[in-house]
This record gives C-alpha cells, sequence and structure tokens, in this order.
C-alpha cells in the first residue's frame, strides 16, 4: 500500500509518520510537506534509514505538482493533515488559511479522483480535522459527530468547509473517505505558538505568560501518541462515509493548565514553588473567542475500541521532559521569524 501523509513534518503529521513507518513495514509512506515554520525534518531525523518512507517537498496548493504527484506514484490511500491550524494566524491572514485548508484540499481530492475514477476498491481519503468546527460550548454539553457546524473563527471556518468539501466529493463522486475531529493536542515537537510549549519555552526564558481573557476558556486536551494511535484505528478500521470525534475526556481551563504547569516547571528546574506562576499576565482577549471545546469520544470507543492511554499529569510530564531535554530544537524554531511574529501578537497586545 502507499500511503501519502500530508503535513508529516508538522507536530501531529510527524507522529502518524512514525508510527505508520515503523509498524508497517509493508507499506510504503509518502511524507508531503511544504516545510513552511511549523514543519520540521528534525522531528523525524529518526527514519532516515526506514526503507518503507521518503519524503516529498512540496505545497499541496500547487496543483500542477500534487497531479504529477499523484500520476507518478498513484497513491492508494491519503491521510491529510496539511493545514494553517493557528487561530491567531488565521485573525491577521485569513485568506492564507483559505488557500492551504479549502483549496489545498480541493486539489488533494480531485488528484486522487483523477487518479482512480471509481475504483475505489482498497482506496481511502482520510481527512483529519478539528473540533473547532462546531464552534463552542456553554458550561455543559458536548461535541458529538451530529454537532451542527458552527465556526467562529477564520481558521475553524476553513476546517468546517474543507469538511464539507470532503464529504461533498464522497457523495458526488463516491470517494472513500473518513473524517475524524480531535481536541487540542499536546506532546513532543509542537511548534511554540500554541499554549503549552510556548509557555514551556517562556517559562525557561523567565518571561511572561501571556493569558487571554480570564484564563477561564476551557479546552479539552489530548496527548498527541494517542491521538496517532486514533487515527491508525479510524484508518484501517473506521466505516466509509463516516465521522469520528477524538478527545481526551480531559478537560482544563485555560488558567488552571496554566497554573499546573507553572508547577511542573518550578519542581523540574529547581525554582521556588510559586516563582513561574509570577510570570502569569493577562492580555486583552482575541477576536471570537470560544468559550468551550469538549468531546464525545464515545463512537471511537464503542466502534473501533480505542480511549485515551495517557492521563493528562503523566502526559504534561513527559511534554516538559521532553522540551527540557531538547533545548536545541527548541532554539532552532524559536529563532527568526517566529520571534517577530510572537512579538507582534503577544507583547504588543
Amino acid at each position: 500500500m502507499k500511503i501519502l501523509i500530508t503535513g508529516g513534518a508538522g507536530f501531529i503529521g510527524s507522529h502518524v509518520v512514525r508510527l505508520f513507518a515503523k509498524k508497517y513495514s509493508n507499506y510504503q509512506i509518502y511524507n508531503l510537506d511544504k516545510l513552511t515554520y511549523a514543519g520540521n525534518l528534525e522531528n523525524l531525523s529518526d527514519l532516515q534509514s526506514f526503507k518503507n518512507y521518503s519524503f516529498i517537498k512540496g505545497d499541496i496548493t500547487d496543483e500542477t505538482f500534487i497531479n504529477k504527484l499523484f500520476l507518478e506514484h498513484k497513491f492508494d490511500s491519503v491521510i491529510h493533515l496539511a493545514a494553517e491550524s493557528h487561530v491567531d494566524r488565521s485573525i491577521t491572514d485569513p485568506l492564507a488559511f483559505a488557500k492551504t485548508n479549502i483549496l489545498g484540499t480541493m486539489i488533494l481530492l480531485n488528484a486522487f479522483k483523477n487518479i482512480w475514477n471509481g475504483q475505489w476498491e482498497n482506496k481511502l481519503f482520510y481527512h483529519v480535522s478539528t473540533d473547532e468546527v462546531y464552534g463552542s460550548l456553554g458550561t455543559t454539553g458536548l461535541f458529538e459527530e451530529t454537532t451542527s457546524y458552527d465556526p467562529n473563527s477564520p481558521y475553524s471556518a476553513s476546517k468546517a468547509s474543507s469538511d464539507h468539501f470532503v464529504r461533498a466529493y464522497g457523495e458526488t463522486y463516491g470517494i472513500p473517505y473518513v473524517i475524524s475531529n480531535c481536541s487540542n493536542n499536546y506532546g513532543a515537537n509542537q511548534f511554540p505558538e500554541k499554549l503549552i510549549p510556548l509557555f514551556i519555552n517562556n517559562i525557561i526564558q523567565n518571561k511572561s505568560l501571556p493569558v487571554y481573557g480570564d484564563g477561564n476558556y476551557t479546552r479539552d486536551w489530548l496527548y498527541v501518541i494517542d491521538h496517532a494511535i486514533a487515527i491508525d484505528l479510524v484508518f484501517h478500521k473506521g466505516k466509509n462515509h463516516e465521522t469520528y470525534n477524538i478527545g481526551g475526556f480531559n478537560e482544563w481551563k485555560n488558567l488552571d493548565l496554566v497554573k499546573l504547569l507553572c508547577q511542573n516547571m518550578d519542581t523540574k528546574l529547581g525554582r521556588p514553588l510559586g516563582a513561574s506562576e509570577k510570570l502569569i499576565t493577562f492580555i486583552k482577549d482575541r477576536p471570537g473567542h470560544d468559550l468551550r471545546y469538549a468531546i464525545d469520544a464515545s463512537k471511537i470507543n464503542k466502534e473501533l475500541g480505542w480511549k485515551p492511554t495517557v492521563t493528562f499529569e503523566e502526559g504534561l510530564s513527559k511534554t516538559i521532559n521532553w522540551y527540557l531535554e531538547n533545548t536545541i530544537w527548541l532554539n532552532n524554531v524559536t529563532s527568526g521569524e517566529y520571534l517577530k511574529y510572537y512579538k507582534n501578537m503577544y507583547l504588543n497586545s
């Protein structure tokens, strides 16, 4: 089987590529990534000697390139993770998100449709999406697979649109597909614009910890390796044209999470307890900020037997340890253009 994994040099993608390449030696795994700021081949340095793994540098919005790639390799399946994914960036540059997340997905769908032309046996287009397409919850309730879409940011709107196009191609052209919508991921190799690695890096450097609004926004958190395991299950055992919600059953208010992170960091860095918490700074809220996300993952549990295996406390400790042990990686990705972006987004708030 030839599997194209898009965005495989990114955070979640690199964990999925590693799992598939190591677990399925009879598969050929092709990692397609543009290597923008969040894509980093250092994330997959341990796969360089694997004969069933290949890296391809390229842009999913380049239609000519993508069509040529599909003609050359005739991929049996696609696991599509490549996306612009940071809400703050989508607010400052929404068109980039529309181009990558909507147009890029359509170009991949077209190429997949054209190369197989109705010969769908043992073929699959797997679209990896987000819980943010559902909008915002109040203090109660959970997102289910049947929850109506109600996106509130350019990022979530672009992902909602791409979900719709995958389903439309399935209904119109018969493309076999599955979609999964996942809650917030955390773990090793995550680019430090997202909350947990951002704050780990800032605590190391004794920089302020910028918390939006009053810090009471609530998110469901899932360890990235548990997500990769879920993707493996959905890919191999998920039902055609079905959607699976993947969540951690693990809700945290942002401020409570940050305080727990501070306590862990103080302990691991040998600082007095409470030292890092003094770095917390409340900043102006971002537009369209969703109050709460929480996923009902009972469907994937009942149908495929998946559930999270790593507790948040265990996963957070592992994540902190990884960043403390990989300071060269962290320093490499937090230089240059990222620093300009960080200053513009947070220090000028």
